[in-house]
C-alpha cells in the first residue's frame, strides 16, 4: 500500500497509477495526514440479480385477433371530451 499526500499524487500521479497496475498496488490519498481517497485497481461488479431478471408473463401485453394497431381510431372511439 502507498500512501502520498495531495501535491505529491498530483505530482506523481502517472508513477502511482502505473504501480496500481502493474503491481497491484492500492494508493491512500491524504489530505492534511488524513486519509481521503484510495486508487486500486478497476474490477468491474457484475450484478448477479441482473443477470436472473426476466419479464414476468403476467404482464405479456396481448392484443384482440383482427386489431390493427396502425389503424387510425374513429371518431366513436375517442372519448366525448377530446372530440
Amino acid at each position: 500500500m502507498i500512501t502520498v499526500n495531495m501535491h505529491e499524487a498530483k505530482t506523481r500521479l502517472s508513477e502511482l497509477v502505473k504501480a496500481v497496475e502493474e503491481q497491484g498496488e492500492t494508493v491512500i490519498l491524504q489530505r492534511h495526514g488524513k486519509p481521503v481517497a484510495e486508487i486500486r485497481h478497476y474490477r468491474p461488479e457484475s450484478n448477479p440479480n441482473f443477470d436472473r431478471l426476466s419479464s414476468d408473463p403476467a404482464l405479456r401485453v396481448s392484443f384482440a385477433p383482427g386489431d390493427d394497431l396502425t389503424e387510425p381510431a374513429t371518431e366513436d372511439e375517442w372519448p366525448e371530451e377530446c372530440r
